[in-house]
């Protein structure tokens, strides 16, 4: 028997009641649980990616070498070779880079700070957002970052994190805020101090992955909050989010016309 507000029910009993209860809706679209079970399989999927890359030879504090398998998932723009054409890297094709890069971290301190941002705001987020509309903002971000980095980033650059991602977050949550009329000047403050040592150390840090990532995120998060609530909502926010990854796509083709 299972304990209930008045006295006990059978198993089977809870089970059916179960069954006929609505899934419960997020405020903007979506289902959600209590549970935010994609920004914890997002860290989890980070951590994994450090793992293998650090068995495969990479270092777990960091810096280079790194190891064969990270080297080929990175976001490598164009590496020259003698003569000066592209051998390898997205401009030949290694699209896949853009997504892959997303997981990758330079050692358990640059994983600790982005994961540490993904804990704090996801959670949030998705409860917000639902499930899907928030994965989607997430990866779109991380794209629009990545995109922004392999634009105007150097050729022979190897570039990973997901900042990008966690920027798209930042970017997310003040309009969230903005839209419930909050008080946003912790993620305005948090947003600013950021942006501020992306440009202080870019010889370390890639602020275009952070500023693409943080204006893709915002732009995807002002679609699903402001979106009208109609039957329609789910329709419009589809559309807003193929919008922004028509722009990433346009954003690589110009980069990778510019360097074959």
């Amino acid at each position: 028997m299972k304990p209930a507000s008045v006295g006990f029910q059978c198993p089977d009993c809870v089970k059916a009641g179960s069954k006929s209860l609505r899934p419960v809706k997020a405020a903007y679209g979506g289902r959600v649980r209590q549970v935010p079970y994609v920004t914890y399989g997002l860290i989890a999927i980070n951590v994994i990616m450090l793992v293998v890359t650090t068995r495969a030879g990479g270092s777990l504090l960091g810096g280079t070498p790194v190891s064969d398998l990270f080297a080929k998932l990175a976001l490598r723009p164009c590496p020259s070779v003698p003569g000066g054409s592209c051998q390898g890297g997205v401009a030949q094709g290694d699209y896949y880079r853009l997504l892959t890069s997303m997981f990758l971290h330079f050692g358990i301190i640059h994983l600790a700070l982005n994961m540490y941002s993904l804990y704090l705001l996801g959670p949030t987020l998705e409860q917000a957002f639902g499930q899907v509309r928030f994965g989607a903002t997430y990866l779109l971000a991380g794209l629009g970052g990545a995109a922004l980095s392999y634009a105007l980033g150097d050729v022979n650059e190897l570039g990973a994190g997901a900042s990008g991602a966690v920027f798209g977050l930042f970017g997310a949550f003040y309009v969230l805020g903005r839209k419930r009329r909050l008080d946003v000047s912790s993620i305005t403050v948090t947003i600013a101090i950021n942006l501020y040592f992306s440009f202080q150390f870019s010889g370390y840090i890639d602020w275009r992955a952070h500023v693409g990532g943080l204006l893709t995120g915002a732009a995807v998060g002002w679609v699903v909050v402001y979106s009208p609530d109609t039957r329609q909502r789910t329709a419009y926010q589809a559309g807003g989010m193929l919008l922004a990854a028509a722009v990433v796509v346009a954003v690589v083709a110009a980069r990778t016309a510019q360097l074959a």
